[in-house]
């Protein structure tokens, strides 16, 4: 298992996080090794469907068999249940939709970094008071770079991250560095359906290098 610090250090500099589920082990495959060759050195499997632990359990294998620098994260994680079994399947970090106080003391546990998904202040606060070093601000689109303007100064020294509708083109992304973000997650605008069901790995590939280029040249 990689360092809290290290997939933290990992996520700022790479400053963006893919994150994808599909149900095809053979696709999460390729899709993680076209991200791979494209630079991607920390993304977030996400647990949205009944094969989500089987395929990441090979994600695993393929991660230490071919790409030992890569931080391979799990997300949509919300009870102890769910976080135990990744946990257990390898997982580097793991990434919540809410802050679950139960999850977040599993984690620390482990010396995981834990990234729980907020939406309100109060939400934020209490990711705080369970030392999430990283919070993501979910759902990005309906909240907006403008709220995180609004209330950053209300938690001096957080590190935020959006997710949920940021989009693949430079003024989003440009706009969310501009608000105070370290980084930007990266879901379906990168890795969309009909990437997943057409294969379109040479689409994903040049997509996800210019999904880091906007990043630098956006900081």
């Amino acid at each position: 298992m990689k360092s809290k610090q290290e997939v933290l250090d990992s996520i700022l500099t790479q400053g963006m996080l893919p994150l994808f589920f599909y149900e095809n082990a053979e696709v999460s495959l390729e899709v993680t090794r076209t991200l791979y060759k494209a630079g991607v050195r920390v993304f977030e499997y996400t647990n949205r469907g009944k094969a989500a632990l089987e395929n990441f359990k090979q994600l695993k294998e393929l991660q230490q068999a071919e790409m030992p620098d890569l931080h391979l994260g799990i997300g949509t994680i919300k009870s102890i249940n769910e976080a135990d079994a990744f946990i257990t399947a390898g997982a580097d970090f793991i990434v919540s939709p809410i802050v679950n106080p139960e999850v977040a003391r599993m984690a620390h546990d482990q010396h995981m970094l834990w990234i729980p998904g907020c939406m309100t202040p109060t939400e934020i606060y209490t990711a705080q008071c369970n030392d999430a070093a990283l919070i993501k601000l979910f759902p990005a689109n309906i909240l907006g770079p403008a709220f995180l303007s609004s209330i950053k100064e209300l938690f001096p020294g957080q590190l935020f991250m959006p997710t949920g509708g940021v989009e693949l083109e430079a003024e989003n992304i440009a706009t969310w560095f501009k608000a105070g973000v370290c980084a930007v997650g990266m879901g379906s605008k990168l890795v969309s359906k009909k990437v997943l069901e057409d294969k379109l790995y040479d689409q994903l590939f040049n997509d996800t290098q210019k999904a880091i280029e906007l990043v630098q040249t956006s900081r």
